[in-house]
């Protein structure tokens, strides 16, 4: 799915300048990350929101597991604080039909809004009129151009960019040994989510593992092209011990590139949970660990903060979800974790 997310963003203009390596994720303007565990309703918050009849909206960007799991933490916490989900829509990568979307929302007069926006500039004048009314804006990873916090929305909630990187690289260090030749194949655009979570594998790499060497590096823009530009990296570096692919899609190619050359012997990580990819981790094949967000606490941080909001308290500017290592071991639980649902019948057969 992150592809879509990702092609999406950068033809809607939502491209952001790469962050050097740092040891904490930051926000697309350099904003300093808080944990979601720290954006929390306390009881008197909780009796102060209940009974005043307010609604919520959840405009999402389109419909996934990924999704599902975000609307779930959210309905919780609504549900928590009485506070009834008036509309949800899906706009499925269109950001014409997310402007109608706004439109439709903010005609059942929502005091809080959670969404993605899809493209900055429409976005920007799409919600402005949500501004105008007072109601609680909550942005999941990206925030409509020219927007200020604390004037415009309230916060900024992603997940904890850098922590998925580094638990990639220490995964991956793991499956391997703790030593060898690694390959690299990074997300070759700019867009802040890809950027720091590659990043953070590189520099955890090159930082925490000195028996460890990139040998091989790669850009990607396309997932289809991953078996292809995977076989090349193979064919000039046949003694890698393992490869870090940016996230699931891609990953699967690379997978299919080791798999054509009878290689068994290179081991893979990547990000985003996936069937195909983890259905080899449980058997025991390539791939070592996938490194997932928790989509389900991102949902429950962005319904507190939109309101903590209403209430008139200050909320962060930009808060992240913790990372999740998922591996055979603990694939059920992981999964359940990540994505509030079962894994796939196929992977939880295998895992048995």
């Amino acid at each position: 799915m992150l592809n879509k997310i990702i092609a999406a963003a950068i033809a809607g203009g939502l491209m952001f300048a790469a962050s050097p390596s740092n040891a904490q994720t930051v926000g697309p303007s350099g904003e300093a990350a808080t944990p979601s565990a720290d954006v929390t309703l306390s009881d008197a918050d909780i009796a102060a929101l209940t009974g005043k009849g307010y609604k919520a909206a959840l405009l999402w960007h389109t419909s996934s597991d990924f999704t599902n799991a975000v609307s779930a933490g959210a309905k919780d916490e609504f549900t928590r604080a009485g506070v009834e989900v008036a509309v949800t829509t899906d706009a499925g990568f269109d950001a014409a039909r997310q402007r109608s979307d706004i439109e439709t929302a903010l005609a059942a007069k929502p005091n809080v809004i959670l969404a993605l926006p899809l493209d900055p500039v429409t976005s920007a004048e799409a919600f402005r009129q949500a501004v105008t009314d007072g109601t609680k804006l909550v942005f999941l990873s990206n925030v409509p151009s020219g927007y200020k916090q604390g004037t415009d929305y309230a916060s900024i909630v992603t997940d904890d960019l850098f922590q998925m990187g580094k638990q990639a690289a220490d995964a991956l260090a793991k499956g391997i040994g703790g030593k060898g030749k690694v390959g690299y194949i990074f997300h070759d655009a700019s867009y802040y989510v890809t950027n720091q979570r590659d990043q953070a594998f590189k520099s955890t790499i090159e930082k925490d593992y000195p028996d460890i060497k990139i040998v091989a590096e790669q850009g990607i823009s396309d997932p289809a092209r991953a078996e292809e530009l995977a076989s090349a990296m193979l064919l000039q570096n046949p003694d890698l011990d393992g490869i870090y692919v940016t996230w699931a899609e891609p990953a699967d190619g690379v997978l299919s590139a080791l798999r054509a050359n009878g290689n068994t012997k290179t081991k893979i990580v990547t990000l985003d949970l996936a069937e195909p990819v983890a259905l080899d981790m449980v058997k025991g094949g390539s791939v070592t660990a996938l490194v997932a967000d928790k989509a389900y606490e991102l949902g429950r941080a962005m319904a507190a903060a939109g309101l903590k909001s209403l209430l008139g308290q200050p909320t962060p500017a930009f808060v992240v979800a913790p990372a999740l290592t998922v591996t055979k071991e603990n694939v059920s639980d992981g999964w359940k974790q990540s994505l509030n649902r079962d894994a796939p019948q196929s992977v939880l057969d295998a895992a048995k």
